[in-house]
């Protein structure tokens, strides 16, 4: 193996016939993880964040939010290192209130040595939670980016929430685009979240359009499985590879719910798969014939760890999150992180 600055070339195991090749591959790990409420103690002007100050229903401190810091880091920098020493190149998260907490999150220490950046743009969400991109910009270098507003289709125009953070530039010296979600709720009809789905689709066929060497990648929070018409109908993410076709996007996270029957976040003892990560078809063209001369997805996970397990309890073996039924358990989040690898020959 050999180092280029902070990342590093690594050989990926896909088998003895590629080492007889000879074959070098670059690998990068590309993640997700919801924050659940990332909040800091400071109101911020026309935003719902009133149960996180301190004199508010989470009574939320300044030693509770360093907490919440600490954990965050330690989960997030452990992502990808199952394969690479220094973690995920790019990293979205949802759920996070406002810049002042990505500078707080990025100032830890294992934050502060990988060198990440971010991206964020603030959003009319109410309860003031936004999309954010992590990356190290020794691997990802970010040429553009934008928040494509989400549009209420029945004309509403009182209420407002959570926009798609595109970021754009070049991964392994290919073309890609990222676009972070965090859909409408589960307490919001179904058709809302088909309405997210459908204009995604159409950002990322203009994306596509535009330049159709452009990788996309689509990932977040979207408050629906991977068969839920959100994302297999209107998004058109598929669950087999043979399936996928111009336009539309492989979902690996089908077959791990449904095949599986492993989720990111648990609800009344089963496993729902809201933290999905999904790949445009020219990322998985050259899986079958281990084609590698592009960006192409290699394998995919849930990051699950003991420490972000609750270990005990009636919740035993659900996710730890940050406070449950208005106590403070000193967690992490009630949804597990996904991650992604892709490959590249060089």
């Amino acid at each position: 193996m050999r180092k280029t600055g902070l990342f590093l070339l690594a050989f990926v195991t896909l088998g003895v016939a590629l080492f007889a090749q000879n074959r070098q591959l670059v690998c990068h790990a590309i993640a997700f993880y919801n924050q659940e409420n990332l909040f800091d103690t400071i109101h911020d002007a026309g935003k719902n964040d009133y149960d996180f100050l301190p004199d508010g229903s989470y009574h939320w401190n300044k030693m509770k939010y360093e907490h919440k810091l600490a954990n965050m880091s330690k989960a997030l920098c452990g992502l990808g290192t199952d394969k690479l020493p220094y973690g995920a190149s790019i990293i979205g998260l949802s759920e996070v209130e406002n810049s002042r907490v990505l500078d707080d999150l990025l100032a830890q220490p294992c934050m502060k040595e990988r060198g990440y950046k971010y991206i964020h743009i603030e959003g009319p969400d109410k309860r003031g939670v936004d999309c954010a991109l992590l990356y190290n910009p020794k691997a990802f270098a970010v040429t553009k980016y934008f928040l494509q507003p989400y549009v209420y289709e029945n004309g509403d125009t009182t209420h407002t929430t959570r926009g798609f953070l595109t970021v754009q530039g070049k991964l392994a010296n290919d073309d890609l685009t990222v676009i972070v979600c965090h859909w409408p709720s589960r307490g919001a009809e179904d058709k809302f979240r088909n309405w997210g789905g459908k204009q995604v689709r159409s950002l990322a066929d203009s994306i596509s359009a535009a330049n159709p060497r452009m990788h996309i990648v689509v990932m977040g929070d979207m408050n629906d499985d991977p068969d839920n018409s959100s994302m297999s109908q209107y998004l058109g993410a598929k669950r087999k590879e043979k399936d996928v076709k111009e336009g539309d996007f492989f979902n690996p996270w089908w077959e791990i719910l449904r095949g599986k029957g492993q989720g990111t976040l648990a609800y009344q003892g089963g496993w729902n798969l809201f933290d999905q990560i999904v790949f445009s078809k020219n990322m998985i063209d050259g899986r079958q014939n281990k084609d590698y001369k592009q960006l192409t997805l290699h394998s995919y996970q849930i990051f699950r760890r003991d420490y972000l397990m609750q270990q005990s309890g009636k919740f035993k073996g659900s996710p730890k999150r940050t406070t449950a039924s208005g106590v403070w358990l000193d967690g992490y989040s009630d949804h597990l992180p996904t991650v992604t690898y892709v490959v590249k020959e060089q």
